[in-house]
């Protein structure tokens, strides 16, 4: 498909990652985009765990937030969010952390906290939530997030969570940990991205193998469900909500 977006170049990348049948813990926003598609296209085996204790959640439409009632509606079970952690997570049964970041450093750590000094912030952010956990403890980890040189940085403004993501999924490309540093430097890009483009958008000198991997199009089954889903969602979402009140 030569009419997609960068946007979706880059959730089909991320869904691509995942395989059927594989645990994911996974967060709001473009990682629950990617691993949704991925549940939708073909990954229908997919096991989505969410911090708020839904295991096996497969929401018709994406959550709003860990608390939104489509993940307990659809999910296998709902466990306590302590278990979520020390049955799950910390217990070895997480094949993949699928993670999304407001900074990443050039080796993959994140920050979720604040950007600008932690006492007098210019921007206080959510905070850690279960990120640093996912990051420890997941088998593998992925991130997925849009690249400007204000989120990719050689410095991160607050550490988080100690990333080592097997690959960081961008709008223009993937970047790839190097063997012994674990330094992420360009692996691939999409197509109409150039190599002048990733290194302006990243706040570090990115570093350029000779050779990169290509990523194919986005298949017209995987454009035309993600497309289908992110309809659902904004109509779902526009819909008002009917409080029950008691007379």
């Amino acid at each position: 498909m030569s009419d997609c977006s960068r946007d979706e170049l880059m959730t089909v990348a991320a869904a691509r990652l995942l395989w059927d049948g594989c645990v994911c813990f996974v967060g709001i926003g473009l990682p629950g985009t990617a691993c949704n598609l991925a549940r939708l296209t073909h990954a229908p085996r997919l096991v989505l765990i969410y911090e708020s204790g839904t295991i096996g959640a497969r929401p018709a439409v994406l959550p709003l937030s860990i608390g939104d009632g489509e993940l307990a509606a659809t999910a296998t079970c709902v466990v306590p969010l302590p278990d979520i952690f020390s049955d799950y997570l910390q217990a070895g049964r997480v094949d993949v952390g699928f993670l999304g970041a407001a900074q990443i450093d050039r080796h993959g750590h994140l920050n979720t906290t604040v950007i600008g000094p932690y006492d007098h912030p210019q921007v206080r952010l959510p905070g850690a939530g279960g990120a640093p956990e996912i990051a420890a403890h997941a088998r593998q980890l992925f991130v997925v997030m849009k690249a400007t040189p204000r989120s990719f940085v050689p410095a991160l403004d607050f550490h988080t969570s100690a990333g080592s993501p097997r690959a960081v999924i961008t709008d223009f490309g993937i970047l790839r940990p190097q063997p012994g540093s674990g330094e992420l430097a360009l692996a691939a890009l999409f197509p109409g991205a150039t190599v002048a483009e990733a290194r302006a958008a990243v706040g570090w000198p990115l570093l350029v193998p000779d050779t990169m991997e290509t990523v194919p199009l986005p298949s017209s089954h995987e454009l035309r469900t993600l497309r289908e889903l992110q309809a659902r969602t904004a109509e779902a979402h526009r819909r008002p909500v009917a409080l029950p009140v008691q007379e």
